[in-house]
């Protein structure tokens, strides 16, 4: 967490903190101006920055701050407002996105004795209105509460099992509004949740699944309900994950991470609407008693699931998941899981995937929406013609294309299996395939690990339905 602090100084005015320049030139250096140490960084035109790039300039800021070990720096406000974007907006950007730059996992490390590599103050000078300083708070705890979800997803394996993820919330929602509600294996048998508890069978981890609510609006308010992808480890099963395949597998739990943080988040920000979080949590291991390739299971809809590959097991236990949330009688449900390799295949490591139904929100809604929070995503069809990919031959549904090579169109497949289940919905369905963001790229200017993502855009979703409340 950096502390941000306000001052209507110029930059080089501040005592015992470094400048920072932003030039249109592509330098970052340190120059010595009046015998003061001043960072200057490159960000190019400013007339060409915008929403969209201003996230790795203000990075830029903080990678160039570390690189060149400035543990305090002074910002001109004024550096950081552009034509193309509005002060409010550029505001709240610039807070979270210092927070996300700044984030390492170091859990697992020893304090070296010159203490981290980190931005631990920063002054923004000139003047700021009220209303930037209320965006520039609202975006440090934004930005705080990503790095909460990367700091779960980061946690290796071994550690974050289905109860730590569970316990952990409990912890995370403590003092705030909303509240935590935790099924066990015997509480599952007895809804029928069939799915969740055929994948967690091959391992000695209980499963739980992990209801998180925030009723911000009246209860007569139909809530919108985000389902996480919550596999705590993915070894693939008796299908089991070959070379390195296995590597990073802990972070097949970030859906979950990010639905619960999400709605954490909404309650801390005060958003007016209704929010719940599903996530079925589980380990997905070989052991004696796993599901096997052959096994039929009955899922909580009453559809049986024919287990093809065990290693297709997140849109298994989401089924789940998706059948729970009609309980609520949904606005709309959100199910955010790194499904797929397909989608990495597709799309590399830029922007997630997303099917939707059409229902109250078109795919335009949805990806200017993507634009706008800073979640790039890109659609997939879900049409007619793809549903012979969901017909089983011993069960209901497969977890795998039954349509030709179940190669092709993975992407597709993973998304048209969880239809099957949110068809039964009767609202908007959004299918979110995370697996390119799982874990950051060179370009994003952000530690090597988990990203966060998508929780600015399933924060946009809450804002927007709150929006709708007051029309």
């Amino acid at each position: 967490m950096i502390k941000i602090t306000l001052n209507n100084k110029a930059a080089d005015q501040i005592a015992g903190y470094t400048p920072i320049r932003l030039t249109e030139k592509k330098l970052d250096r340190v120059v010595i101006d009046g015998g003061k140490e001043t960072l200057e960084i490159g960000i190019g035109p400013r007339n060409k920055v915008t929403a969209k790039s201003l996230p790795l300039l203000v990075r830029q800021i903080i990678t160039s701050a570390k690189k060149h070990s400035f543990k305090k720096i002074a910002i001109d406000a004024e550096g950081l407002t552009f034509a193309n974007i509005e002060g409010v907006d550029a505001a709240r950007i610039t807070a979270t996105n210092l927070e996300l730059a700044n984030y390492d996992y170091t859990t697992q490390k020893t304090k070296p004795e010159e203490g981290w590599t980190e931005v631990t103050d920063i002054v923004l000078c000139g003047a700021v209105s009220p209303e930037g300083r209320v965006a520039i708070s609202r975006g440090q705890i934004i930005g705080q509460q990503i790095n909460q979800a990367r700091d779960w997803c980061n946690t290796p394996g071994g550690d974050m099992t289905p109860k730590y993820l569970a316990n952990a919330t409990k912890a995370a929602a403590k003092g705030s509004k909303a509240t935590v509600k935790v099924l066990g294996r015997a509480e599952m048998q007895k809804l029928g949740m069939g799915a969740v508890l055929a994948i967690a069978k091959g391992s000695a981890e209980e499963p739980q699944f992990i209801v998180v609510e925030y009723w911000g609006a009246a209860k007569t308010k139909k809530p919108l309900v985000l389902v996480g992808k919550g596999v705590t480890f993915d070894t693939g099963g008796l299908n089991i994950k070959t070379g390195d395949h296995m590597y990073e597998m802990h972070m097949d739990m970030t859906g979950g991470a990010t639905v619960i943080n999400t709605v954490l988040l909404a309650a801390k920000l005060g958003i007016k609407t209704n929010l719940v979080a599903l996530v079925p949590a589980v380990e997905n291991a070989p052991g004696t008693n796993a599901v096997r390739p052959g096994d039929i299971v009955k899922s909580l809809s009453g559809k049986t699931i024919e287990i093809l590959n065990t290693d297709a097991e997140g849109r298994v236990i989401l089924a789940d998941g998706i059948t729970y949330a009609k309980r609520y009688n949904p606005e709309a449900v959100v199910d955010v899981a790194t499904l797929t390799g397909a989608a990495l295949i597709a799309l590399g490591t830029v922007a997630s995937a997303f099917m939707t139904n059409e229902k109250s929100m078109s795919i335009m809604d949805i990806m200017n929406l993507s634009a706008k929070s800073g979640d790039p995503m890109w659609p997939f069809p879900c049409w007619a013609e793809y549903e012979p990919m969901t017909k089983g031959t011993f069960g209901d549904v497969p977890n795998l294309s039954t349509m030709g090579n179940s190669r092709y169109g993975g992407v597709i497949a993973g998304g048209m299996f969880l239809k099957r289940f949110a068809d039964d919905l009767n609202c908007q369905w959004l299918h979110l395939d995370i697996a390119p963001r799982m874990t950051s790229n060179p370009g994003d200017q952000l530690a090597k690990g988990a990203t966060g993502e998508p929780i600015q855009f399933l924060l946009a979703l809450a804002e927007q339905s709150a929006e709708n409340n007051t029309r």
